[in-house]
């Protein structure tokens, strides 16, 4: 089966650079996953008045009050169906500030055709569209508006004056030979109050289908 990537892009996937054809091409059924580890410029929150107020939000393994530069990480991308057969892409982030880790995970779905849902959190509670745009040099954009929160049996948009806009860009480096990353998590009226910027190399393993206790979330989630 294609990628959910691969799905929702059809044929401007090729206009893709080809690394990063490789990197988003693992589909469901492929046998293979994603593993990469790398240095991030910096990441996390670049807003100190800010931080203290990050563990109120109701969503956990997603963003963190931390901050800092030369930031080791690693990124697992685990390739399948949910419980509902719906194509997925479930990725699990680690960030290793000093004397803590930090845990960034969310789940891809493609819900209908050529649209797609990512799940933010340990219990996939935040949602969000993910729209993808190739770019004329090869490299992917995504852009994440319109935002909900899952409480329970509430379904909660989140307003603009909350909500947040989530700006992507992934390439393949030339000259470093490794994957780069850069997001940003833009607030209108406050600016950026989540990031992370940095490269990383990446390398496929096998995988027998079944995601790892530590990847599998806490509650999946099929509402759009």
């Amino acid at each position: 089966m294609d990628s959910v990537y691969q799905q929702v892009l059809g044929a401007g996937f090729l206009r893709l650079q080809p690394q990063l054809q490789a990197y988003f091409s693992l589909g469901p059924g492929s046998g293979r996953f994603g593993e990469g580890t790398g240095v991030f410029l910096r990441a996390g929150c670049p807003r100190p008045w800010l931080r203290p107020l990050l563990p109120l939000v109701p969503v956990s393994n997603a963003f963190f009050p931390e901050y800092g530069t030369s930031v080791p990480f690693s990124v697992r991308n685990y390739p399948h169906l949910d419980p509902w057969g719906r194509p997925a892409l479930t990725a699990v982030r680690r960030f290793d500030f000093p004397g803590r880790q930090r845990t960034f995970e969310d789940t891809t779905v493609l819900t209908g055709p050529g649209v797609l849902t990512d799940y933010l959190g340990r219990r996939r509670n935040l949602a969000t569209n993910l729209l993808l745009r190739v770019s004329d040099d090869g490299h992917l954009h995504m852009n994440s508006p319109g935002s909900r929160l899952f409480l329970g049996p509430l379904r909660l948009p989140l307003p603009d004056f909350a909500g947040a806009d989530a700006q992507v860009e992934q390439w393949w480096d030339t000259q470093q030979d490794q994957f780069r990353i850069r997001t940003r998590v833009i607030q209108r009226q406050v600016g950026t109050v989540f990031e992370y910027d940095g490269a990383f190399s990446y390398a496929c393993r096998d995988f027998d289908g079944g995601l790892p206790a530590d990847v599998e979330p806490a509650r999946w989630e099929r509402r759009t």
